[in-house]
């Protein structure tokens, strides 16, 4: 398991190309992402490096995870020892979480495409938490932003269309050191999230029809 998401293709039944869910959010203003470059280049941080490393070892805390939950095989041949060994400490994180919650995964980092909408997404985990059904998504950041909560209403849109009606959704934010912690949070309300997903993948697809001129 080594393709991440962001290389991702998505197709509908018919063979026409998707955009994903993360792809249509990044038309979404990020005012923290500059905040956070400003703060890195007044510490003499190179901010693309500083991101790609941090980015490096969120893939391969996702691989491991996913990798653990599905008893894959791991390849992390093309990955620093020193990102590696960061990332198992995200892992230890998330074993000491795993303690206390039974997992019964029912989908795992599996390419899903809605038909209805025209989008597609890989979801981290749809499956039983604690014997419910439940969306898990998992972040190696210092936060968790309220993109978070649109990406999930999209997801679970994707969930809903191969016959898992969802009501739950998890965020597991595991911090890279000490200082970034870890953090929980639960997802009731969807309603609003996918009304403005829904806008931004108009926009989307307004702008891509007009580039074409």
């Amino acid at each position: 398991m080594t393709q991440t998401k962001a290389h991702t293709r998505y197709y509908s039944r018919q063979g026409d190309g998707l955009p994903g869910v993360t792809t249509v959010l990044n038309i979404l203003n990020k005012p923290f992402l500059v905040k956070w470059a400003n703060n890195l280049g007044l510490q003499g941080i190179d901010s693309t490096k500083f991101r790609d490393k941090m980015a490096n070892i969120g893939t391969i805390t996702h691989l491991m995870i996913l990798t653990h939950l599905t008893k894959g095989t791991l390849d992390l041949t093309e990955y620093s020892q020193q990102d590696i060994s960061t990332a198992e400490n995200c892992m230890l994180s998330f074993l000491e979480w795993e303690k206390t919650h039974k997992l019964d995964p029912i989908i795992v980092e599996v390419p899903l495409a809605s038909d209805t909408y025209g989008y597609g997404g890989t979801p981290d985990f749809i499956g039983l938490i604690n014997g419910r059904l439940e969306l898990m998504d998992f972040k190696t950041s210092k936060a968790i932003y309220a993109e978070s909560a649109y990406q999930l209403a999209a997801y679970r849109q994707l969930a809903k269309e191969q016959g898992h009606e969802v009501e739950h959704a998890r965020i597991l934010r595991i911090g890279r050191d000490e200082n970034e912690g870890f953090e929980e949070r639960l997802i009731t309300r969807f309603d609003k999230e996918f009304q403005l997903f829904k806008h931004c993948l108009s926009i989307y697809n307004l702008q891509k029809e007009m580039k074409r001129g």
